[in-house]
């Protein structure tokens, strides 16, 4: 997901994104552990998805104080 849709979304719908990025992160993890996981790359997908929410969501909470 890029930034520029991050940036659109509301608070709800930003928090509800980070929990699916984290509950993908912990699927991947699993099949990682399992052997089933073919593409590693995911992995790394998931933690930038995960950090560029958690950093506009910083951002906004600064921006309001």
């Amino acid at each position: 997901m890029k930034v520029e849709k991050i940036r659109a979304l509301k608070p709800k719908e930003l928090s509800n994104q980070l929990n699916e990025a984290y509950q993908e992160l912990f699927n991947l993890r699993f099949r990682h552990a399992t052997r089933q996981l073919s593409n590693y790359k995911e992995l790394t997908h998931t933690r930038r998805k995960i950090a560029r929410i958690k950093t506009i969501m910083r951002e906004r909470e600064l921006a309001g104080k």
